[in-house]
């Protein structure tokens, strides 16, 4: 397991400021008119040394971000906590060793990454391999304020020769996909997530280096904070065959002018269709070294099977990183739950919950919706809950974020009264049943909801005597208390 200490604030505390924000910032339910919005860039991601040369530490430039928009940083097993340095267009996240000015020397490295067996472990302080893998793992969680779109980018960090003891950024960056997110829309809607090839081009007409993708997708009915993204959480990180989105693919950045009439592969796009129970979207990409041909001219990649969907013989090289992300999904919409021993349906206007099969939808934040319980024959609605109320069969619901609705149903029995000498004495029964209220004299039956707790009572005529019960009542008693849980009959016995 991951033995790294986490800081700033708890996952508790993270959802609970994430929601004040969103309130704050006109992310709030109550004041969305779209049915669905995707909230935050959740990532955790491990990356190789591939530099080859040790390192000294790792640096997020976020483009277009505020110091704000910074909410959570992981703590690195090496380097500590980050720090957030901003500039005049956007925020470095910089995990860093601290440096020796006595011994010239930094107190960490990350060695050049290794070619042999490798194990996610290995990118975490509790790996057997962590001292020499030259895998690291960082974990980093933004939430912009407004439309904002923000561009991450990765890159190791070494001694600035012109500037001993300081550290800068490499480039080429660091082959880590960083992700954006597209805010779902409609009554079925998807969340769309879009990475681009990390390397760039190293003249305007020839492509990047290009690496092999793969792509899991997970969709959770809970909200995430960054910690749940440790590779090694598998309930959450989708890494199983079964979770395999694409398989093999190729990420390559295009010529600046795209110019030389070549395939386009410098972004991939992946979609997941929403639930209205979902509350998180889970991706992980997993980029290793294309080491096939390339184009001499342009350095575009040639496949050996053409589509660069199945890697050839030598085209498969080494993990590259590892990149875990995740955003919550708020969204406003209407569920209802059916709770009880009994058995009934809800309706709601134009179709929109038919429960029965169809108890949840996606609705516009402030609609109104009526429903309507109509319980199964032999069967009692006993009332609503959650954002209704009451024991009419109707009521109306105001749809502000996830808004859930219970009907309650439950079962019903017939409660029979019966008398020997009937003429000399009358029993009565609190409460009142669902259909009738028992006055034996007259009224000697009536329905109870199951678990009713009911109330006999036997008053004998003037000049006659109550002599005991019988059947499902005993005792001499003029009253007897019964739980109905099916059919039952009790007999009042009077005497001559």
């Amino acid at each position: 397991m991951k033995t790294q200490a986490r800081t700033r604030i708890t996952a508790a505390n993270i959802l609970t400021a994430l929601f004040m924000l969103l309130a704050l910032v006109g992310f709030s339910t109550a004041a969305q008119a779209q049915t669905v919005t995707i909230s935050g860039d959740l990532y955790n991601f491990q990356a190789v040394n591939n530099t080859g040369a040790p390192v000294h530490g790792f640096e997020l430039q976020i483009e277009g971000a505020l110091a704000g928009d910074i909410y959570y940083s992981d703590v690195n097993g090496r380097y500590g906590a980050p720090s957030i340095v901003p500039y005049a267009t956007g925020v470095y996240v910089r995990w860093e060793s601290t440096y020796n000015s006595a011994t010239g020397q930094y107190d960490e490295s990350t060695p050049v990454g290794t070619t042999t067996s490798f194990s996610w472990q290995d990118c975490y302080p509790g790996g057997t391999g962590y001292a020499t893998s030259g895998c690291e793992s960082f974990g980093q969680s933004t939430f912009p304020i407004g439309t904002r779109v923000l561009t991450t980018t990765g890159r190791w960090m070494q001694d600035d020769p012109a500037n001993p003891g300081h550290l800068i950024g490499i480039d080429p960056p660091a082959a880590v996909p960083f992700p954006s997110w597209t805010t779902p829309s409609g009554t079925s809607p998807t969340a769309t997530v879009e990475v681009e090839a990390p390397e760039p081009p190293e003249t305007p007409e020839t492509y990047g280096d290009a690496q092999w993708i793969k792509t899991y997708t997970n969709t959770l009915t809970n909200s995430l904070v960054e910690t749940d993204l440790y590779a090694t959480n598998t309930s959450v990180v989708p890494e199983s065959a079964s979770q395999i989105e694409v398989a093999w693919d190729i990420i390559q950045a295009s010529p600046v002018s795209n110019g030389n009439g070549g395939t386009n592969r410098g972004k991939k796009s992946n979609s997941a269709t929403l639930k209205v129970d979902t509350r998180s979207v889970v991706k992980r990409y997993e980029l290793y070294q294309y080491t096939g041909v390339y184009d001499a001219v342009t350095h575009q990649v040639v496949c050996a099977d053409t589509t660069c969907t199945t890697p050839g013989a030598g085209e498969l090289g080494s993990f590259l990183s590892g990149q875990d992300v995740a955003s919550n999904v708020l969204a406003d919409s209407l569920t209802v739950t059916k709770t009880g021993s009994g058995s009934g349906t809800v309706t709601g206007a134009a179709g929109a919950i038919s429960c029965g099969s169809k108890c949840s939808v996606f609705l516009n934040a402030g609609s109104l919706q009526t429903l309507t319980a109509a319980p199964a024959s032999g069967k009692f609605f006993t009332g609503w809950g959650g954002a209704c109320s009451g024991k009419s069969l109707t009521c109306t619901a105001t749809v502000n974020g996830q808004t859930t609705v219970t009907a309650t149903f439950q079962s019903q029995h017939t409660l029979t009264v019966s008398k020997s000498n009937s003429a000399n004495g009358t029993v009565t029964a609190t409460p009142a049943g669902n259909d009738k209220t028992i006055n034996c004299g007259k009224t000697c039956s009536a329905k109870f909801t199951d678990g009713t707790v009911v109330t006999l009572t036997a008053t004998p005529n003037a000049g006659k005597t109550f002599t005991n019960w019988t059947n499902g009542c005993t005792g001499t008693a003029k009253t007897c208390t019964l739980t109905i849980s099916k059919d039952v009959t009790a007999q009042a016995n009077f005497g001559k």
